[in-house]
């Protein structure tokens, strides 16, 4: 692992980088980016760093300089090997006093990279029971207030799944906690909608572009009877879902298995596409 904090490479990745009172932590007032590192290099990282941009202003967060951080990734990754990895990039509010309200200095900035683990071909879901809220202020923006995804994974964990899968207020299939989810259905390819309160995950978007699909807002009860389900984000690439809820499916289907396809083909050809 390596960090970089506020301008400064760490000699000691663990070792205290940032004050107590630091917004991102007191409050959870802050942005991320999770950026695959594919043979040392960040992959789509022009796509996150736009979309990054667009989480801070929806939380009223300093404009950052895009160069900056490329230049902080650009340090992490310099001399280490990392045939596959990760980066963690956060932006926070900064130093602020103990509470909501934001201080008046600057703000932070964090950028770490590691090693990735290759993610299982398949995994097993499940629903559950508190709904995302599609018209709440964070709606859509990938910000550090993840403790609602922290219990609905410990959830998912419990009935031995590897992703728990929220339906929004009207009862529409959303997102997983740290992916998108795309189904098939009388061969149709489909996922949901930006409207029904997900992300707008940079893998979601490729795999629309590269392959294709429809977006389109249905009952979560959908999963009950797709044909096939699979995940996509920037640490699991393409991955069916072989069990749904106590479902068994065939997994990867033959949807499913043509985008892993054409994901490994025009992921191998453009590294920032």
């Amino acid at each position: 692992m390596r960090a970089w904090v506020n301008g400064r490479l760490l000699d000691d990745p663990l070792a205290p980088a940032i004050t107590v009172n630091d917004h991102g932590v007191t409050v959870g007032d802050g942005v991320f980016e999770a950026v695959k590192v594919v043979e040392g290099r960040p992959f789509a990282l022009t796509r996150h760093l736009a979309r990054m941009a667009r989480s801070a202003a929806g939380l009223g967060l300093p404009v950052f300089d895009p160069d900056d951080v490329r230049g902080a990734v650009c340090a992490v990754l310099e001399g280490a090997e990392l045939p596959l990895g990760r980066l963690r990039i956060t932006y926070t509010g900064g130093a602020a006093p103990l509470g909501s309200g934001r201080g008046d200095g600057p703000p932070t900035l964090v950028v770490v990279a590691d090693t990735l683990q290759r993610t299982p071909a398949t995994a097993a879901v499940v629903t559950v029971p508190w709904p995302r809220n599609e018209r709440g202020a964070l709606a859509g923006l990938k910000t550090t207030s993840y403790a609602e995804n922290v219990v609905a994974l410990a959830y998912a964990r419990e009935r031995e799944a590897g992703e728990a899968i929220f339906a929004n207020l009207d009862g529409r299939l959303c997102e997983g906690t740290g992916s998108n989810v795309f189904y098939v259905v009388d061969g149709e390819l489909r996922t949901p909608s930006l409207a029904s309160g997900c992300l707008a995950g940079i893998s979601r978007a490729l795999l629309l572009e590269w392959y294709g699909g429809r977006e389109v807002d249905e009952p979560v009860d959908v999963l009950a009877t797709a044909d096939e389900i699979f995940l996509v984000s920037t640490t699991r690439d393409v991955q069916g879902v072989a069990r749904c809820d106590g479902r068994e499916l065939v997994a990867p289907g033959p949807v499913t298995e043509g985008c892993r396809r054409v994901w490994a083909e025009r992921e191998a050809g453009d590294v920032d596409p």
